[in-house]
């Protein structure tokens, strides 16, 4: 049924439950993975010391791994820091909480290997009740922001939508963070970053929907709800599909360019975006169908009859 003018016609909520079949076995994975796995937590949660070292030529990470081996800190992890010759060395917490002996040990094994050819240019220590109190603020962070999200999609349109969409960014946040689990990739401050930003998109996208659902309940005398979910979708699938791609090429170029050190926070944003996509569409609409949205939900209210008392 032609609802409106749109550019494609994809029968969407066709697929709504084997889409819903599919999340479920992707959340009941991801569960899995945090709760067996757990999460590989950086230093900025955990605590311990970064140190920032400079050679003067070109080194491979390996020579340097092997030089803290040497040294007594074979659990060390090695990093690019920019160009070849920048290294970042991050240490889990110490015997000792005096990160400048923990940074100078660390120095004096790279210096003995390399011959004097490396600078130490930064030590930054994080003790363990920081990176514990960081952790505890990092998901009341995620928690307030669902629960701001949540106030604001029902006033701004209507209970129904609001649970949608929280469902939908519950399911772009747990997906996310089980696939860190599951990868064993390290989970840090950035990362973290980028999960609220995950949320911020994802709900972007579910607010164009959601708007244009509202729109066409609203404009359309006749049509199942079903038919005008999918008819708004396909209205908002080019502009989906070309702020998506977009996204994604720039995220792309961080992934594979910028370095080792911001490879988490790229990868939470590439998966955010497909998550993200896909929930908007499968997740959020689905949700409020079955919540049971229907056109006398959404139409304004009705002003009082005002009468003219004028002689």
């Amino acid at each position: 049924m032609a609802i409106t003018k749109q550019r494609f016609s994809i029968d969407f909520m066709a697929m709504r439950m084997p889409a819903l079949i599919f999340s479920a076995i992707l959340l009941i994975a991801a569960a899995v993975a945090i709760g067996v796995r757990g999460l590989s937590l950086g230093i900025d949660f955990t605590g311990g010391t970064l140190i920032e070292v400079g050679y003067k030529e070109p080194i491979k990470l390996e020579r340097v791994r092997e030089a803290l081996a040497q040294g007594g800190f074979p659990d060390a992890m090695v990093q690019r820091f920019g160009t070849p010759r920048d290294v970042l060395i991050r240490m889990p917490p110490q015997d000792t909480a005096d990160s400048n002996q923990v940074g100078g040990k660390v120095f004096a094994a790279l210096n003995a290997d390399a011959k004097g050819l490396v600078e130490l240019r930064r030590v930054e220590f994080v003790g363990p009740q920081v990176g514990d109190e960081l952790a505890e603020d990092g998901a009341l962070a995620v928690l307030v922001a669902l629960m701001a999200i949540l106030i604001y999609v029902a006033l701004r349109f209507e209970w129904r939508f609001a649970v949608g969409s929280v469902i939908a960014l519950a399911h772009d946040v747990l997906f996310t963070i089980g696939l860190f689990a599951f990868l064993q990739v390290e989970f840090d401050l950035p990362v973290l970053a980028a999960v609220l930003a995950v949320i911020g998109y994802s709900l972007n996208d579910t607010i164009v929907v959601y708007d244009r659902i509202r729109e066409n309940f609203r404009k359309l005398r006749k049509g199942e709800p079903v038919d005008i979910v999918n008819a708004s979708l396909n209205q908002t699938l080019s502009r989906t599909l070309m702020t998506s791609g977009t996204t994604v090429l720039v995220l792309l170029a961080l992934f594979f360019l910028g370095g080792e050190i911001i490879h988490g926070f790229a990868l939470a944003l590439l998966v955010g975006i497909f998550i993200g996509t896909y929930s908007s569409i499968y997740i959020a609409s689905t949700a409020a169908l079955m919540l049971g949205v229907s056109k006398a939900d959404l139409m304004p209210a009705e002003k009082g009859e005002v009468v003219d008392d004028r002689p």
